[in-house]
């Protein structure tokens, strides 16, 4: 299955970032909008298929916005607000997977399958 795919893991609680607003863009042109559902991942691939191309993409994730909405009270301004994940496909025919495990003061991503 070749396609681009998240989730997003709330590393403070120990479970699934649902809801959390995300953004996939390639060229600074904003491909996908969307958040996660109640398990912190997407319904659907962001890109499926054909869609997926080799370059450079940049995933956004409203980080910041999740914690308040849960009643973290965060500094003004916020650590992290936005985290964004720059990353290459350089084979558009394999399966990219690209997860999130955030808290309000730390983040780390990898290449997951």
């Amino acid at each position: 299955m070749s396609g681009l795919t998240t989730h997003v893991l709330d590393t403070m609680h120990g479970r699934p970032a649902a809801g959390v607003a995300l953004r996939l863009k390639r060229d600074g042109a904003v491909l996908v909008e969307t958040r996660t559902n109640a398990d912190g991942r997407v319904d659907v691939p962001l890109l499926a298929g054909d869609d997926l191309a080799a370059g450079a993409y940049r995933l956004e994730f409203e980080v910041g916005a999740y914690f308040r909405g849960l009643g973290v009270a965060l500094p003004e301004p916020a650590f992290l607000e936005t985290v964004g994940i720059d990353f290459g496909v350089a084979e558009p025919a394999a399966h990219y997977h690209v997860p999130l495990l955030v808290s309000p003061f730390a983040y780390s991503t990898y290449r997951g399958s």
